[in-house]
């Protein structure tokens, strides 16, 4: 064997193992950065004031962005450069990263709703006046017009989120050539009996990624939004309360950095590869046939077995036709249709059950999403690794695996089914929950939020800013608790 076959293989083998590190770290990339999304659901709807009918649209986004493009990368890709394609993927991502965390840079100082934004110092200690009966000057200063109401109405929400919407379908954009593009590069360069192992390598890389974007969005909803920008001494809400917001748009620049780096291994690989373990055989082969050519035995043969190369417009006219059969095939729709309910179910309660731990069980968010990344990952990773044991052991076949898939499913939806029994006791909140002597109150209006103790202090009936008292009960305001006076830093 020559030195310069011996060059040959060492160094396909090498850009093979390249890719293969490159993919992996791909995989960990989007799989943190999509988990960190999931994490800061709830910062981005308090942050934005926007409904959860709205956010769920922007988490949706991703999905739209994938489903614009997947068939026509999928099949147009795979006879185009694939490494560089998942390059530029990996670019358009890292830019929808970048410009979700954009309108943080915009937005301006964030303020939540506190009794003590109507004292008249900045950042100071002072004693308020909740209640204004006994300073009508106070109130005739203090109380705004209706067309000041009006404006601060329509400033509430923020427009802003249309940024977030569109970085996360760039997302969505940008994954959509790493799956198909990269298995089927390893699948057509890698020796037959390796791929399953380079496949299991690469998502089991890919698994650690959810873990740590959790973590990172559990780590970053305990700091300010606007870290950097307030004195946070300042701040007299810390990240149990309702009102927090963490710092989520620091999460997104770090996701979108990470991505950028992964995407720089795939400029430098090649479009094709020798067969992994083909490599001296074509070697000897290219020997060979440069002899014959020296001595005219084959001067034209390999001319005549060149590959012309295929248009673009005759891909696009088969394009249609492949994909009318690919769906007429029974098995792969009931498996598309199967892993569209299953992934339905999961994406659904991975974006929300954050949202739902901290109103229900009142966790603060920073614990909600460290929860849900501590027992569903490792969960998941358990099922895969249990799932194979079991078909491996049995020796189970299509039939088998399909009933172990239905017994799977059906005793999850059991467990799921539990939660509805499981709950805390409503918090007692006078004028909500409760009435003022503490009964047990079956409707709400605006009027059972006032009583004796607060009818004369003009009260806003929109503020929240809860205080607890002596007897348990807990008020919405310190003006409809009946507070003559209060304490604090104001941060107006």
């Amino acid at each position: 064997m020559s030195v310069e076959s011996k060059k040959t293989r060492e160094a396909c083998c090498s850009n093979l193992k390249l890719f293969l590190a490159s993919l992996a770290f791909v995989y960990f990339s989007k799989a943190f950065g999509g988990a960190y999304m999931k994490s800061s659901i709830t910062q981005i709807e308090r942050r934005f004031d926007i409904p959860s009918s709205l956010i769920g649209v922007i988490d949706g986004s991703f999905e739209m962005g994938n489903l614009l493009v997947i068939a026509f990368v999928s099949y147009f890709g795979a006879k185009l450069h694939r490494p560089r394609l998942i390059g530029i993927g990996c670019v358009i991502m890292a830019f929808g990263s970048f410009l979700i965390a954009l309108p943080h840079f915009f937005q301006g100082l964030y303020k939540y709703e506190t009794s003590m934004s109507h004292s008249t110092s900045v950042n100071s200690t002072e004693s308020v006046l909740p209640c204004l009966s006994n300073h009508s000057l106070a109130k005739a200063d203090k109380m705004p017009d209706l067309a000041t109401i009006t404006a601060c109405e329509k400033a509430a929400g923020s427009s802003l989120w249309i940024y977030v919407f569109l970085g996360n379908m760039l997302r969505g954009i940008g994954e959509t050539p790493i799956m198909p593009l990269g298995v089927s590069y390893l699948d057509d360069f890698s020796r037959e009996e390796n791929t399953p192992f380079y496949l299991a390598c690469i998502h089991t890389v890919g698994i650690l990624g959810p873990m740590f974007g959790f973590m990172l969005g559990s780590y970053l909803a305990k700091i300010y939004v606007d870290i950097g920008s307030v004195d946070l001494d300042a701040v007299t809400i810390n990240y149990k309360d309702s009102r927090w917001v963490g710092a989520w748009w620091l999460g997104f620049i770090v996701t979108g950095t990470l991505i950028l780096l992964s995407s720089i291994p795939f400029w430098f690989l090649p479009k094709s590869l020798p067969k992994q373990g083909q490599e001296q055989s074509q070697s000897k082969s290219t020997e060979l046939a440069t002899v014959a050519e020296q001595e005219n035995f084959m001067p034209d043969e390999n001319q005549d077995h060149e590959e012309k190369p295929v248009s673009f417009k005759e891909l696009a006219k088969d394009f249609v036709p492949s994909l009318r059969r690919l769906f007429k095939n029974n098995i792969y729709t009931l498996m598309i249709l199967t892993y569209l309910v299953a992934v339905n179910g999961f994406i659904g309660m991975i974006t929300f059950k954050p949202k739902f731990l901290e109103q229900i069980y009142g966790q603060s968010a920073s614990k909600a999403i460290f929860l849900i990344g501590v027992l569903n990952l490792p969960a998941v990773a358990l099922g895969i690794i249990t799932g194979g044991f079991i078909l491996k052991r049995f020796k189970l076949g299509i039939i088998g695996a399909a009933r172990v898939s239905i017994a799977a499913s059906v005793g999850s939806l059991c467990l799921l089914f539990i939660q509805v029994f499981i709950n805390c006791d409503k918090a007692e909140v006078a004028g909500l929950t409760v009435s003022y002597q503490g009964a047990p109150q079956l409707s709400y209006n605006q009027q059972t939020l006032l009583s004796q103790c607060n009818m004369d202090c003009s009260c806003s009936m929109k503020q929240w800013d809860p205080v607890c008292a002596y007897n348990g009960i807990t008020y919405a305001s310190p003006c409809l608790a009946g507070c003559q006076t209060t304490t604090g830093k104001d941060v107006s």
